[in-house]
């Protein structure tokens, strides 16, 4: 039976990369998104590279009524269903400490709205007993950083959500793959100072369906961030509340 990847945030860098990724291997494309004409592009470009089909569905994840008129449309007849999230948003953590409302933003984009989808989808998972999610997290979630604390906090649940969802879905033989990117060259990222050994778009996609072929439960990438954050995770409280990054 023919896969179906429904990629929700498509139109982010890394989600366009794992689009031509699935694309490849033949795959069913359902691009999910707020803009349509960025949609549409990416859509023309999966079946050029093979895709078995590509539709474009819209939904803002942040928006009660969006997502409850997008679920009835996700799945698709004749297909095995997998997803992969990829919404989130960075904004600058001081204007967020000037802005309820952008940190509000913040968190629905990143925790609250994601969630509210993958728990809508839950239930295909389980009817059709498989299928592979793999959800988009980050290393900022593995440690309260003063400099970013409010940002990682969110992908921080995300992770916690997505341990619990990977529990639920493990009698039914799915599997669920948190994705913990480093530094990726995205438009998240640009002009963020501090940025080293950055890797493209296109290696994190490659890895992340690697992955999900393996059914792999925590995915760092690149790989070494594993390693970074294994120091960092092992930093004494009474250390880590004294430095600046």
């Amino acid at each position: 039976m023919t896969e179906h990847w429904l990629i929700l945030g498509a139109s982010s860098s890394i989600a366009r990369a794992f689009a031509r990724e699935a694309s490849r291997r033949g795959a069913a494309l359902t691009l999910v998104g707020r803009e349509a004409a960025d949609l549409d592009a990416t859509a023309a470009d999966a079946q050029l590279r093979g895709a078995a089909s590509a539709r474009v569905l819209l939904c803002d994840a942040t928006d009660a009524a969006s997502r409850a008129a997008f679920l009835p449309q996700a799945a698709l007849s004749g297909t095995v269903l997998n997803v992969l999230l990829a919404i989130g948003s960075m904004p600058d953590q001081d204007a967020m400490d000037g802005d309820p409302g952008l940190l509000i933003e913040m968190i629905d984009s990143n925790y609250s709205g994601p969630v509210a989808l993958l728990q809508g989808l839950a239930g295909s998972f389980e009817a059709q007993r498989g299928g592979r999610v793999v959800i988009v997290g980050s290393v900022a979630g593995d440690r309260g950083r003063r400099k970013n604390y409010l940002y990682g906090s969110a992908k921080a649940g995300l992770a916690r959500y997505a341990e619990g969802l990977r529990a639920r879905l493990h009698p039914v033989g799915a599997t669920v793959t948190l994705v913990k990117p480093g530094f990726v060259d995205t438009s998240m990222t640009w002009g963020v100072p501090g940025m080293f050994l950055v890797a493209t778009p296109e290696a994190c996609a490659r890895a992340m369906m690697r992955a999900a072929d393996h059914g792999v439960a925590t995915l760092y990438v690149p790989f070494f961030w594993r390693y970074i954050m294994l120091i960092i995770q092992h930093i004494p409280a009474h250390v880590m509340k004294k430095l600046r990054f």
